[in-house]
């Protein structure tokens, strides 16, 4: 009688995890095929946010690329406001400052393991 309780208990963890594995493996790829599709659909568009500052609680200052003008957009809870427009010559854009690109998952692991390391 103990013995199968025992091997009823194990039975029922590893279905369990085997059922958590599966929801996991779901939800990545759910993930992964809606992050596709939103990026399918913001590229070639005219509008780009290239930058936001929180100014208060629920006010932001923001540098959007509209076509090929930059516009300095104040934006509040119920208004939006242009507050001026800037050349190209006047902004820093991510690409230039940032010079190799942006890291990866496992880059940025790497760079943490390693960082611990030294530790």
């Amino acid at each position: 009688m103990l013995l199968s309780s025992t091997f009823d208990s194990v039975f029922d963890l590893l279905t369990v995890l085997f059922i958590f594995v599966v929801v996991m493996v779901l939800t990545y790829f759910t993930t992964r095929f809606i992050a596709g599709y939103q990026k399918g659909r913001s590229v070639g568009r005219n509008l780009e946010v290239l930058e936001s500052y929180r100014v208060t609680s629920n006010k932001y200052l923001q540098i959007v690329r509209a076509g090929k003008k930059y516009l300095v957009v104040g934006i509040g809870k119920e208004e939006i406001h242009v507050l001026a427009e800037l050349s190209e010559d006047e902004l820093t854009l991510p690409a230039e400052t940032e010079g190799k690109g942006t890291l990866s998952f496992k880059e940025l692991l790497d760079k943490a393991k390693h960082m611990k390391d030294k530790k």
